[in-house]
């Protein structure tokens, strides 16, 4: 082998040791094993059975059962995408995005959003206003997200499967009045 391609041992542990620094480095920010995992989750409807669950009461009095507020079906971006997403009021008055029948990829740092903007709109980025839920905590399943105390529903548009990491959408659903 030519003198030019050689290298002397003096630079070879160092430039092994950058590889494998470098390889490790790309395995953390990648995790290529999550596209061949999956992780199912499947809590039960917040504080009532589904069936149990009625349209909104117009009412001021505090509701006896948990309420769908909104619903939507995701739509693919990034990732093939699937499922429903509902926003519920609990008899507490608290709120919660619930997701169903989800469907979707693993990724590094998935997240869980309510948007301002439509699902369409998403795929360019979250917008202003977006509010975080927490992280994915499956990729298929369905599965709860508590609404932070004072944060006025009717001003969200979407709900958003997000990669944190890449700041990609995986898919979103546009949340329409469950009473239509």
């Amino acid at each position: 082998m030519p003198d030019r391609f050689r290298l002397s041992r003096r630079t070879l542990a160092p430039t092994l040791i950058v590889l494998l620094l470098a390889a490790g480095f790309g395995l953390a920010l990648f995790q290529p094993w999550k596209a061949f995992t999956n992780t199912t989750v499947n809590e039960a409807p917040p504080s009532a059975s589904a069936t149990a669950m009625k349209k909104p009461d117009t009412s001021t009095a505090q509701p006896s059962e948990p309420q769908y507020l909104a619903q939507g079906h995701f739509v693919a971006h990034e990732h093939a995408t699937s499922g429903t997403a509902r926003t519920v009021r609990l008899t507490d008055g608290g709120q919660v995005l619930r997701l169903e029948d989800l469907k979707t990829s693993e990724g590094p740092d998935v997240r869980v959003y309510l948007s301002t903007r439509d699902a369409d709109e998403v795929k360019t980025g979250l917008g202003d206003g977006a509010v975080e839920l927490g992280k994915l905590k499956g990729n298929l399943g369905n599965q709860n997200y508590a609404v932070p105390n004072g944060t006025d529903l009717s001003k969200f548009r979407s709900a958003v499967i997000w990669c944190a990491r890449f700041s990609v959408s995986f898919g979103a659903a546009n949340l329409s009045s469950a009473a239509n």
